[in-house]
């Protein structure tokens, strides 16, 4: 079991709720894999440092939690094929 950091963007128009549905399945992801959520961190709507989709603004959410190693591949995945999310990054701490 590796520690691990997860920052995603999220789609700042979605509304609350789709928001916290977003959360909810990526958490789902790691704890269904053996996996656990240490911290969860929303940072909430910043700006974007360059424009993704025409969008400027986005909600930032960051997540520490201990998983087996094929966990970080598939919330990139997971993420990658969600319209809600611009972008992740996973770093191995």
């Amino acid at each position: 079991m590796n520690k691990y950091e997860l920052l995603y963007i999220v789609d700042n128009d979605l509304t609350e709720d789709q928001k916290q549905a977003v959360v909810d399945k990526i958490n789902a992801i790691i704890t269904s894999n053996e996996g656990s959520v240490d911290n969860l961190d929303k940072w909430g709507t910043r700006k974007l440092a360059y424009a993704i989709n025409f969008k400027t603004e986005g909600y930032y959410v960051l997540v520490e939690f201990t998983a087996p190693a094929q966990v970080p591949a598939l919330i990139e995945r997971q993420i990658r094929i969600m319209d809600e999310t611009y972008r992740c990054m996973i770093i191995r701490k």
